[in-house]
């Protein structure tokens, strides 16, 4: 005797119907959940609408050559010698990281031992190849914040892709170095996230993926004389997985 037939019931059309949108809903949110930055958008102009369109994943090569480009948090300040975040990410990925921070430095403002963003990356030499360049912060402008700041970062980015038109690119907004976030600081950092967007750049947002918050503050920013609102050793190492994790999120 042969094995049972199994009846199948038809479905109804709107069964179908509600199946195809329910993998519709999940595909987009795996794909727009917690762990994924912001969709790029292109524009025609600073006023136009955009349409927005997520920025290619990227791909870096095992070892990769990585410059990470910004301010005091960059150089390490707070951190013990060769312990900053910029430092710390090369033994966490494999990366070969040059590392090129400035204290007190920004987009619009100067820093103690070096100039401006734009000055800076003027001077940098094109031989140095990246495979990938993250241009952190900064908190620095926030003083000086709004007035010409769009058109300083677009001059700076500019400079960046003349010199290294084959690099990948990824903008690491400025981190909270005090709690509540500064309105300054968090302007800065949604026009930041504008102006990569525009670009087709991905963009890591540490105020809005919460990488600093009450909870872990002081385990993470060092609020002595001597750190000066900056993160401390171990806090450091936090940021350099978290950024770890970051681009690995948005890669191949």
């Amino acid at each position: 005797m042969g094995a049972p037939e199994r009846l199948v019931a038809r479905p109804s059309l709107w069964t179908i119907i509600a199946a195809v949108a329910a993998v519709i809903v999940v595909s987009v949110v795996a794909f727009w959940g917690p762990w994924a930055t912001p969709a790029a958008t292109v524009a025609a102009g600073e006023d136009e609408a955009v349409v927005a369109t997520p920025p290619s994943p990227l791909d870096l090569p095992e070892n990769a050559r990585v410059l990470i480009f910004g301010d005091s948090w960059t150089w390490g300040e707070a951190a013990a010698p060769g312990k900053g975040y910029a430092y710390e990410v090369a033994d966490v990925t494999g990366w070969t990281t040059i590392v090129d921070g400035v204290r007190g430095s920004g987009y619009l403002r100067p820093g103690i031992d070096g100039a401006d963003f734009g000055t800076r990356i003027a001077q940098l030499d094109r031989w140095l190849a990246p495979d990938l360049i993250v241009v952190q912060g900064s908190i620095n402008d926030r003083r000086l914040y709004p007035q010409g700041y769009r058109e300083a970062v677009g001059r700076a980015w500019d400079r960046l892709t003349d010199i290294f038109p084959d690099a990948q690119i990824v903008i690491l907004g400025p981190a909270p170095q005090v709690l509540p976030v500064e309105e300054a600081t968090a302007l800065i950092d949604a026009d930041l996230a504008d102006l990569a967007a525009r670009r087709g750049w991905w963009y890591i947002s540490p105020i809005a993926e919460n990488w600093i918050t009450a909870a872990d503050y002081r385990d993470i920013i060092d609020t002595s004389a001597v750190g000066r609102d900056h993160p401390s050793t171990a806090g450091h190492r936090y940021l350099a997985e978290r950024l770890a994790a970051a681009v690995a999120a948005l890669s191949r």
